[in-house]
């Protein structure tokens, strides 16, 4: 550690105050966001708090931190700094981030953080200018991130409004020519077609989790609609749990190829995933191979613009499921072969700059990580320009790795 940095009691490092009572039915339409103790809850027309914020998991989930640049209202499920006493805000959200907050569970069944454990924890405070340059450095990946993030949602809305544009407006490519079916009310050439009669439907499966056997040394990503849920993402990376060959022959699961995507089938229906490499997945999901690989992303947007009426076919006390059977026998409409190749031209750039955005992420994201833990202990000078230590060349070298990797996506 730095001889000009301090050690401090969290709580005279920053001032937690306990989040506020919001029911869910008290949400009211608005910009101003409720966050929990993950994520955003919803939006509310009142805000509590002033810019900017830092808020924590008080009780179900530990550990994740938020920052917003926005005012805000926190929930009773979260921490929020209400004084930062003159400290960088932004250095206390990574400074937030680099703790253990597992251990500071105080809590049975759900994990509650209790702010007297918490405020006697002991930081190591660099001074503030010294804290800006931390900031300024972890914060340069953030941007970074959120850009590509923002790249990515426009691409995903461009590749969904085409879809609107061509085949539910039907203002496709020389449409100006085409005659309608009086009786069907579609262009000539489209058809009503069964599901089965478009792609193959299948299911999932999980491998006994008692058989370590099925689970060790797994190489097979293996999917949970939670970890869709928990990416917020259409672009898959990777799955937080991995099977083996084993136990891919000892479960229903099957093994799809990336010309398949996932569509989750139950509780929420129509969280759809794709990726680039082989997959599995539990019986949370129906999952979706075209005949043709050509059709693949016209497949995933017919699907998503139609999961209310598949929401129409579900049925379920607890919860919603669609069956597979059901899903079969759902008639769409499917245009002309030409019509859905030229879809395909015009979407496979979008979803192929999506998954190298999203890797991208990924590869910051790493970067990021190796510093954050190095800048909070000292280990490392955010203003030093020469005579660097071990430590910060070894940093060095794994960060250019990752800058190789993700430069050669600027290329393409």
């Amino acid at each position: 550690m730095r001889e000009d940095w301090e050690k401090k009691r969290l709580n005279d490092f920053v001032w937690f105050q306990r989040g506020f009572d919001l029911p869910k039915a008290k949400f009211e339409k608005g910009n101003i966001p409720v966050y929990g103790s993950t994520s955003i809850l919803g939006y509310h027309n009142v805000s509590k708090v002033k810019a900017p914020g830092v808020i924590t998991g008080r009780s179900g989930t530990l550990g994740v931190v938020q920052y917003t640049q926005k005012d805000f209202w926190p929930h009773n499920t979260s921490l929020w700094v209400k004084d930062f006493k003159g400290n960088d805000e932004r250095f206390a959200y990574y400074l937030l981030q680099s703790l253990d907050f597992a251990s500071f569970n105080s809590g049975g069944a759900v994990p509650t953080l209790n702010r007297n454990v918490l405020s006697s924890f002991i930081v190591d405070v660099p001074p503030l200018k010294t804290q800006q340059k931390i900031a300024s450095i972890l914060s340069a990946y953030d941007d970074l991130i959120e850009n590509n993030l923002k790249r990515i949602k426009l691409l995903e809305e461009q590749a969904q409004q085409t879809y609107e544009e061509w085949f539910v407006r039907f203002k496709f490519p020389g449409h100006e020519e085409v005659v309608f079916d009086e009786e069907t009310g579609l262009p000539e050439g489209w058809e009503k077609k069964k599901v089965e009669e478009v792609c193959k439907v299948t299911g999932g499966g999980t491998p006994s989790k008692a058989k370590k056997e099925y689970w060790d040394k797994g190489t097979i990503a293996w999917y949970t609609p939670t970890d869709l849920s928990k990416s917020n993402s259409l672009v898959q990376l990777s799955s937080s749990l991995s099977i083996n060959e084993l136990g891919l022959k000892k479960s229903s699961a099957k093994l799809l190829q990336p010309n398949s995507f996932m569509m989750t089938s139950r509780a929420t229906i129509g969280l759809f995933g794709i990726t680039q490499k082989d997959f599995t997945t539990n019986q949370g999901f129906i999952n979706i191979t075209p005949l043709k690989e050509t059709e693949k992303e016209f497949l995933l947007y017919l699907f998503k613009n139609n999961i209310s009426l598949f929401e129409n076919y579900a049925t379920g006390t607890t919860f919603l499921e669609i069956s597979r059977g059901n899903l079969k026998n759902i008639k769409l409409n499917w245009p002309s072969e030409l019509l859905i190749n030229q879809y395909h031209k015009s979407v496979y750039p979008m979803h192929k700059t999506i998954f190298n955005l999203t890797d991208q992420n990924q590869l910051l994201k790493e970067a990021r990580d190796i510093l954050l833990p190095r800048l909070m202990m000292g280990m490392i000078d955010p203003s030093a320009s020469s005579g660097q230590r071990v430590e910060e060349l070894e940093v060095n070298e794994k960060l250019g790795m990752v800058a190789e990797k993700g430069s050669n996506y600027n290329k393409e």
